[in-house]
């Protein structure tokens, strides 16, 4: 009875914290209509602050191994698997200032973090329609070119149901390849089970842990190879993967060897 309380009680307080600051940056985007690189900078900064707020009021202390190597690649693009609701303020936690990130369209109905995230400037995508994904992923990749960005991406397009990792779709591999941005995969461990897709939010022993893995340059990727590209990718997020998190067939796959 206590940790229901208690749970109820941090989760009401870090979405009150997140909707007030949520009001107050989407009152200074709109002052800064005319300065879309800045309105990306100055949320990012907000978000950094304000992910590791909501995470220390959640109880989850995020332990991360390899952290300087977002900064020491930057620009870069940064791919990472996706399994919970708290992947949001955990990007927006460790996304150094002048990332870019892309999402559905569908993440302007979400009160507040919808509503900033369009404002913010960054990045919506219809996944419903291809050459409209295809052609404003070509606008982020001209606009990290011309301002020095790099860009945050959840390659899977949505949060798996189990945690298992799901198929990559091609929308990241066209971004490395029109950019030559180097990749840094980022693997995020037991968050499922913190905030799952079907389990909501839970209290849990085990630490959120991250890893940032290294650098993949694709200065020399080409189109007629991108499925190799992405399946060399997806390979690196199944052998840094904790078992719980792997792919079942790759599971079965590997334990019959």
């Amino acid at each position: 009875m206590f940790q229901l309380l208690e749970k109820t009680i941090r989760i009401l307080l870090a979405f009150t914290t997140f909707a007030a600051s949520s009001l107050f940056f989407l009152g200074v985007c709109l002052l800064l209509l005319p300065f879309r690189t800045l309105r990306i900078k100055i949320c990012l900064f907000y978000g950094t602050v304000m992910g590791r707020t909501v995470l220390y009021l959640l109880k989850i202390k995020p332990v991360v191994k390899n952290k300087q190597r977002l900064q020491e690649s930057f620009p870069a693009l940064y791919v990472a698997n996706h399994t919970s609701t708290l992947d949001i303020f955990i990007g927006g936690w460790l996304a150094p200032i002048g990332v870019v990130g892309i999402s559905k369209k569908e993440i302007v109905y979400v009160p507040f973090f919808g509503w900033l995230y369009y404002l913010s400037g960054h990045l919506l995508i219809d996944r419903s329609n291809r050459q409209a994904a295809i052609t404003s992923m070509e606008k982020v990749v001209k606009r990290a070119k011309r301002d020095n960005l790099g860009i945050w991406i959840w390659p899977e397009g949505t949060r798996s149901k189990d945690g298992r990792l799901q198929e990559l779709k091609k929308g990241f591999a066209h971004l490395a390849l029109n950019s030559r941005l180097p990749i840094v995969p980022i693997i995020i461990h037991n968050a499922h089970k913190r905030w799952g897709k079907q389990t909501g939010f839970n209290f849990v022993k085990q630490p959120l842990e991250v890893e940032v893995l290294p650098t993949v340059d694709t200065s020399n990727w080409q189109a007629d190879t991108l499925d190799e590209h992405i399946a060399s990718v997806r390979k690196i997020f199944i052998d840094n993967l904790r078992e719980e998190q792997k792919p079942l067939l790759e599971t079965a796959s590997e334990s019959e060897r």
